[in-house]
């Protein structure tokens, strides 16, 4: 039998007087990939929290052993001089540092407090090679893409000398071939006698590299699934984080397509900062009533730029084209006059462009609907609270009360609320971006059957996903969006991941003879 590294035992933690923890254990085998998985909510970042650190000893009850030696981390500094390193979801890297004084921020190669300045290159040169990163150390972390700055995390991890490291969804703004990149890193330093704990909602990313998988559900341990013993198949994975057997991953609706609502031509959007660079080129689409229309494409192809600049021109600049709402061409050249028009955008990025964090639920749902509730500029605030109530019953928001900050929210109801925002301002056409990023397969189904009772009730909506299957499952029709243009468009019953595919590469063969 496998050495045990970590072994953490009666786990309870609450917050004001709710258990999010009860009574959880986790046992984790040395040299390994132990994957924890879990609907949001579920408590696996809390229970991670626990380990590193954030939330010390004392807070919660329970013990946890580290190579058999009961430990009291009194913080995320304690934790890590024992080999443990937590990197969050949210990364935790300066943006106008390099890369090398982010990977020693807090850990200076200092001499008498002077920086010796040839050791941190020198030193972050060797560990950017370990995780198999071909930058320059003195790159600023800003300019560098996402996938990079994960393993920039890692590498900073490495330069603590770290024993387990904690992955909290390292992936989840990843595309696949940046995803199979930093999964194979893992692996590699598995080999290499570093263990590593994955959070994770894409469970085919688990099956392919965990040894073990533990589940959680509403804050208590369920079971822990071993390779080579256990089924680790995504839908016995799937019954056991939910409690129940899913059936059909996209639920049913019936496809009653109305006429046009949404039509863009000619649309073309150049880089906010390079005047001469074209990010969108020559656009072009339509959404009727009743549709779910799909944006596919690989990572960088503009999906998102054509969206955001058509929302009341929120991306680019020298925007130029048409748009036409119900047959009458409408400017929207502003936010303010894309909302008066019925359209509302949903960012991929909740976090910053969706959701005031720090603010509660209330004045999240209400934010783009504050001209509704005011009568001469003030704000009518028992309106306020019956509005933003009736869209937190309506969407099932899992929450203490309006009164809860939408940090302290899982990401699933955080999404739940970015759109009980937009649905509170009654918008007839909906831009949907990566909709379900980064929530677990329950959050996700419910996430799909509002979308399709806003189609069902004669709304046109568009839905960008990087996964295939998810727009396979809910689009009637898929543009697939490469090098900034429409490369060509599918029907729902001709659309699979090959042909979507296929037409990207023959665009691109396009793009590069032009």
């Amino acid at each position: 039998m496998a050495n045990v590294i970590l072994d953490m035992r009666g786990i309870t933690k609450e917050f004001s007087g709710v258990k999010a923890l009860d009574d959880v254990h986790l046992t984790v085998e040395d040299d390994e990939i132990h994957a924890l998985v879990g609907e949001n909510g579920a408590g696996k970042s809390t229970l991670m929290n626990i380990l590193s650190g954030v939330y010390p000893y004392g807070t919660y009850e329970g013990m946890i052993l580290l190579e058999g030696a009961e430990c009291s981390f009194r913080g995320i500094k304690d934790s890590e001089r024992h080999g443990i390193v937590i990197i969050h979801q949210e990364l935790a890297l300066v943006p106008d540092l390099s890369i090398a004084e982010n990977i020693f921020l807090g850990n200076e190669q200092a001499v008498t407090g002077i920086i010796d300045w040839n050791k941190t290159i020198h030193r972050a040169g060797e560990l950017l090679n370990k995780v198999g990163l071909d930058e320059n150390p003195s790159t600023l972390i800003g300019n560098i893409g996402v996938g990079k700055q994960q393993l920039v995390e890692i590498a900073k991890a490495l330069s603590k000398e770290v024993k387990l490291l904690i992955l909290d969804e390292p992936t989840a703004a990843l595309n696949d071939e940046e995803s199979d990149k930093l999964l194979d890193l893992l692996v590699g330093l598995k080999e290499r006698g570093v263990t590593s704990i994955l959070i994770s909602h894409k469970l085919n990313e688990v099956e392919k590299i965990a040894d073990h998988i533990t589940v959680i559900r509403d804050g208590q341990f369920v079971e822990t699934l071993s390779r080579g013993k256990d089924d680790f198949h995504e839908d016995r994975v799937i019954r056991s984080m939910v409690g129940r057997e899913i059936t059909d991953r996209w639920p049913q609706r019936e496809h009653e397509v109305g006429k046009e609502i949404f039509r863009v031509e000619d649309w073309t959007v150049y880089h906010p900062q390079y005047e001469h660079r074209k990010v969108v080129d020559n656009v072009g689409f339509t959404i009727s009533r009743g549709e779910v229309v799909g944006f596919a494409g690989l990572m960088g192809a503009g999906r998102t730029e054509i969206a955001m600049s058509l929302f009341g021109r929120s991306y680019g600049q020298n925007h130029s084209g048409r748009i036409y709402i119900d047959g009458e061409e409408v400017p929207l050249r502003s936010v303010d006059e894309a909302i008066e028009h019925g359209v509302a955008y949903v960012s991929e990025d909740r976090k910053t462009y969706g959701l005031f964090l720090i603010q509660d639920i209330k004045n999240n749902i209400s934010l783009a609907n504050l001209k509704r509730l005011s009568a001469n500029g003030v704000i009518n605030p028992n309106e306020e609270i019956i509005q933003a109530d009736d869209y937190r019953h309506r969407l099932s928001v899992r929450c203490r009360g309006l009164g809860q900050t939408v940090q302290t929210l899982s990401g699933g109801n955080q999404q739940k609320v970015v759109l009980g925002k937009w649905l509170m301002a009654e918008p007839n056409v909906l831009l949907l971006d990566e909709p379900t990023r980064g929530i677990d397969v329950g959050a996700k189904y419910e996430i799909y059957t509002i979308i399709n009772k806003l189609a069902s009730e004669g709304k046109g909506v568009l839905m960008i996903s990087s996964e295939m299957p998810e727009l396979l499952g809910m689009c009637d029709r898929i543009y697939v969006v490469n090098g900034g243009q429409i490369a060509g468009v599918l029907a729902r019953e001709d659309a699979s991941q090959e042909s979507v595919m296929k037409i990207i590469m023959t665009h691109q063969k396009t793009l590069v003879k032009g």
